[in-house]
């Protein structure tokens, strides 16, 4: 997941942005006669670094990414314990990914997770910008309310992105494979099939699971980063301000997120990797609900935290990589903006 706010490695207490992640929630007036707000850039700058930001974390995170989806789809609607597990948890299944797919490996699907944290994040940090300079997270929970509205609108525009990413990063040897393998070639040949045999249409399956496991996910961090951050600054881990604490209540934030996510997130994996019929009717699963009940029923309510382990730990990273490289690159463009009047 990505973030903004204005992350601050030196002395002195962090700006009032930070403590909004993962969006930029601060209240901007407006210049007047339009156009940017005064102090920082327009909704369509915040559009592209929100983009490059997203981007930038997902080259370190990926690797996590693949492990999660191989954990995610290993044991698909079967009961605990009658299949056999090439995965692990985290450590080991890093190990089992290279071993299968070479170190290469821990970055499949990589184009298209950049494509989809472009699209996504690009799209939510602007439609948050237009949110915020309307004044309606200036309202009791708007900026939770917003932020949730913005990730939902984010997640269906990455949506196909996110189905070809989740295709190529649970494609390996067949030793090793878990769910449905699509083989796909590449990214632009996973697009170009997935629109020949299903249409438009196919390109956005599964975008039930995306829409509330962005939407949860985003409401979740912006309700718990704040307070693990200053939880962790009052009992002096680390220096106010720091990277290190913004890190630390990131990976706290992490429990609250991992917890309130991963069901969703299981439920968008299966929804997006499962086989298809000639009419892009799922073969495993017809939708969201059903998709809930078939998981409990069959692998029972743990099925639907498997992966828990790699969401953990790539959140607390992901979340503070894409603060830093969100403010550093705002920062950038506003001492290139001439001064006002």
């Amino acid at each position: 997941m990505a973030g903004a706010g204005a992350l601050a490695p030196f002395p002195g207490p962090p700006p009032a942005s930070l403590q909004e992640f993962p969006y930029p929630p601060q209240n901007r007036p407006r210049v007047a006669g339009g156009g940017s707000p005064a102090g920082g850039v327009p909704p369509a700058t915040d559009l592209v670094l929100g983009a490059a930001a997203g981007c930038l974390a997902c080259v370190l995170t990926n690797p996590l990414e693949v492990v999660k989806t191989r954990l995610q789809l290993q044991g698909e609607l079967q009961p605990p314990g009658t299949y056999p597990r090439p995965y692990r948890g985290v450590l080991q299944a890093v190990g089992a990914v290279c071993r299968a797919d070479g170190l290469r490996g821990l970055q499949k699907g990589l184009a298209a997770g950049l494509l989809y944290q472009g699209l996504m994040n690009g799209v939510r940090f602007y439609c948050y910008s237009h949110a915020e300079d309307a004044g309606w997270t200036g309202y009791p929970g708007g900026t939770v309310a917003a932020g949730a509205v913005a990730g939902a609108v984010g997640a269906v525009v990455g949506s196909p992105a996110y189905l070809v990413k989740t295709h190529l990063q649970a494609q390996t040897l067949s030793a090793m494979a878990v769910g449905h393998q699509h083989n796909h070639e590449s990214i632009s040949d996973a697009f170009e099939s997935i629109y020949k045999q299903h249409g438009v249409a196919g390109l956005w399956r599964g975008v039930t699971g995306a829409v509330p496991r962005v939407a949860v996910g985003s409401a979740a961090q912006l309700a718990t980063f704040t307070s693990a951050k200053d939880w962790v600054c009052e009992r002096q881990w680390f220096r106010e301000g720091s990277w290190a604490t913004v890190l630390a209540g990131g990976m706290v934030s992490g429990v609250a997120v991992a917890v309130t996510m991963t069901p969703f997130d299981v439920i968008s994996t299966r929804l997006y990797n499962q086989p298809v019929d000639a009419d892009g009717t799922g073969k495993l699963y017809r939708g969201f609900l059903d998709c809930i009940l078939k998981i409990s029923s069959k692998e029972g309510l743990l099925g639907l935290y498997k992966g828990i382990g790699a969401v953990y730990l790539r959140l607390g990273p992901h979340t503070v990589l894409s603060l830093f490289f969100w403010d550093e690159l705002r920062k950038m463009v506003q001492h290139q903006q001439p001064p006002g009047p």
